[in-house]
């Protein structure tokens, strides 16, 4: 099988929310008779789009799992990937960009660059993903693609030229002007399928020239031929096109392409422009890490004569079993092969291989280099690398941020909580940033996500998909207890049985202890206490440790000597002594002034500077110090130290004071002390849930 790479590009479709993604890869799948009929993302006719194939998205109107396809455009392979747009599903967009050669960054030509855009740019330059750039909307009233571009270089650094520029705005959109052939292209035909090639009119003549040559002067500066051509005024097409394909390649250059999606005008020369610009699998620099070698770095060649090494970077359970999504990075991967998953160290055998198409799959044989193919039944997790056995290689991992919002869920019934276990157990595979834990101080089943809309689809998918029904509570923050002062005890344990009682005396003294939870000082002397018995009172303290005294939360930070004691020569036992110590530690708790710890979280918070007195005033509400201030052009972050307490629903508050331009990130960084008036109420909640239990 003589497969040409140079004509395979892996490209996926990223933007804001509603800038109008899977509208475009709807009409990319038609242009390339991969649909034969249009149906609308929000669909009335009931159908709704291809790639949105999970109820849930189409009820919403939004993608929340990406979706990959592959489609021919002229005798060009592209694998085509639809990504989120909500920050919620940041992962979804991450595993996307990480197995992705090249992408198109959709902007609505009303709303321009929202915040949602800068996050998705943000992670484009993380993997270093060239991309170009899609005016999309340009029917709608308002629309203006020249400010757009102004705000890709303004707000995102990006070296953006037009490309083309629009025949009409609005409702009078008729087509565009190709500013490197200087023709002007109309879309005609039932669904825009013919293309008009014609002169530019006169009243665009201009204006065309005028960007024309901002576009090749910017060009030039990627290619010498191309310069010394213009000054000749001998440039030719080949070589303005091969000067910006090594711009795009460098991420030094961004075309700005047009149209709208909706109205079926612009994907073709947009499908052009992905093929002339972005990279096949070959331009792409992709590193694994040799693990039988300190993990040194190797560059993967796409070639289908070496082993194979390939990423598995999405999991989905489907109507079929698990499904695993592979991108082949190197050599072939063939049904029947045995490959090695290095993470869990397990070998197993290629069965069913297949090309998926959204929901839809077709079987194949072979994944050449640059593929991206699914697998079924495999047991892996996401972000795998499967190689030839004779390697040991892991491709370096996609970064996973931490969830910042937990929630607590029962079950209402004994169904429903078989059922939820293993929908548990499911989407933790699936998603990376979704976790489930069951907390053992409060018993209750804890997830955690990305956001509240989150946690929402997946309490959702649930009931669908699981037939589950759950309540959900408020989270329970995890608080600690220590002491401050010094405190000593002399505690003697007697018991008096039939047969042998139990004796044991403890002296010593408990003083706090920094940056450790416990510590334990033998100070006896002359054998007070017999060395088999020191032992038991250090398990007595250790067992003292797991249930503070003033809310029953477990003790970090003491030290604890013991100095003297007595023992008896029948009676004492390392029952006995476990007991003593355990009243010991009791008797000096209370006098040693003990006192609450909360989790104090590090808050990093991000947006446009004009929101800063917004974002400082909801800090400082919520019980915060600020730690310090960058401001970045127009974007500001702010670090701060917030209790945990203080944090729930904090997106949605944040989200409302910012216009939804502000993001968050949180970790964990420390233990503080409580205010002494939330303390009063934690002990009294305390006391009442104890009396209730009696």
């Amino acid at each position: 099988m003589s497969f040409d790479i140079s004509k395979m590009r892996n490209i996926g479709i990223s933007a804001h929310i509603d800038s109008g993604k899977t509208t475009l890869s709807e009409r990319i799948l038609f242009y390339c008779d991969k649909i034969h009929a249009i149906h609308e993302v929000r669909g009335k006719d009931g159908v709704g789009a291809v790639m949105d194939n999970m109820e849930l998205e189409r009820e919403r109107g939004i993608t929340i799992q990406s979706a990959s396809t592959q489609v021919k455009w002229k005798d060009y392979t592209v694998n085509v990937i639809d990504t989120p747009g909500h920050v919620d599903f940041t992962v979804e967009v991450e595993r996307s960009l990480r197995v992705l050669d090249g992408a198109i960054l959709v902007l609505c030509s009303v709303g321009g660059v929202q915040s949602q855009s800068i996050t998705v740019d943000r992670q484009l330059k993380r993997y270093h993903v060239p991309r170009i750039a899609f005016v999309n909307k340009c029917d709608r009233t308002g629309a203006n693609p020249f400010k757009v571009r102004m705000q890709l270089r303004e707000k995102l650094g990006l070296n953006a030229y037009m490309m083309e520029i629009p025949i009409g705005l609005e409702d009078k959109l008729e087509g565009v002007v190709d500013l490197i052939t200087m023709k002007a292209i109309y879309f005609e035909g039932d669904n825009g399928t013919e293309l008009r090639y014609a002169e530019i009119p006169a009243h665009l003549q201009a204006d065309a020239t005028k960007y024309r040559e901002e576009l090749l002067d910017a060009a030039s500066m990627f290619d010498d031929e191309l310069m010394e051509a213009m000054l000749e005024g001998k440039e030719t097409q080949e070589m303005i096109e091969r000067a910006i394909r090594k711009g795009t390649l460098s991420e030094q250059f961004v075309g700005v392409f047009l149209g709208s999606a909706y109205k079926n005008k612009g994907i073709q020369p947009l499908l052009d422009g992905v093929i002339k610009y972005l990279p096949n699998p070959t331009e792409v620099k992709n590193i694994a890490l040799d693990l039988d070698n300190n993990e040194a770095p190797v560059e993967l060649k796409a070639d289908e004569k070496l082993p194979c090494v390939a990423l598995g970077f999405k999991l989905e359970d489907g109507q079929y079993g698990q499904l695993t999504y592979v991108r082949v990075y190197q050599g072939c991967l063939k049904k029947g092969d045995e490959l090695l998953n290095t993470r869990a160290r397990k070998k197993f055998k290629v069965g069913r291989l297949v090309r998926m198409n959204s929901s839809s799959m077709e079987d194949i044989n072979e994944g050449s280099p640059g593929d991206i193919v699914a697998l079924f039944g495999i047991d892996c997790a996401s972000g795998d690398t499967f190689c030839h056995p004779s390697l040991n290689y892991a491709m370096t991992s996609m970064y996973v941020p931490d969830p910042v919002i937990s929630l607590a869920i029962t079950p209402k019934d004994k169904k429903s909580a078989d059922q939820m276990a293993k929908a548990l157990n499911r989407f933790t595979k699936e998603d990376p940033t979704f976790q489930s834990y069951v907390d053992p101080e409060s018993n209750q089943t804890i997830i955690k996500g990305m956001g509240e809309l989150h946690l929402e689809v997946y309490i959702e998918r649930m009931r669908r998909e699981y037939k589950c029904e759950v309540e959900t509570g408020m989270p329970q923050v995890a608080y600690r207890e220590t002491i401050t002062q010094h405190a000593d005890f002399n505690y003697t344990h007697k018991k008096q049985t039939g047969g042998s009682g139990q004796y044991g005396r403890v002296a010593g003294f408990l003083e706090p202890l920094e940056g450790k939870d416990y510590e334990f000082v033998d100070a006896i002397k002359g054998g007070a206490i017999p060395n088999e018995f020191i032992p038991s009172c250090d398990k007595g303290f250790r067992a003292s440790m797991t249930k503070g005294a003033l809310i029953g939360f477990p003790i970090v930070g003491i030290k604890a000597t013991i100095n003297d004691g007595q023992s008896h020569p029948v009676d004492s036992s390392d029952i006995a002594f476990q007991q003593a110590a355990i009243g010991g530690f009791r008797e000096a708790y209370l006098k040693a002034k003990p006192v609450i710890l909360e989790p104090i979280m590090k808050v990093s918070i991000e947006g446009p500077t004009e929101f800063q007195g917004n974002i400082f005033a909801v800090i400082n509400q919520r019980r915060g110090i600020i730690i310090s201030s960058t401001e970045d052009g127009n974007f500001s972050r702010v670090d701060a130290e917030v209790p945990l307490s203080e944090m729930f629903g904090f997106s949605t508050v944040l989200r409302s004071l910012t216009q939804g331009k502000a993001e968050f990130s949180m970790e964990f960084e420390k233990y503080g002390k409580v205010p002494m008036s939330v303390a009063e109420t934690l002990i009294k909640e305390y006391e009442e849930k104890r009396k209730k239990n009696q």
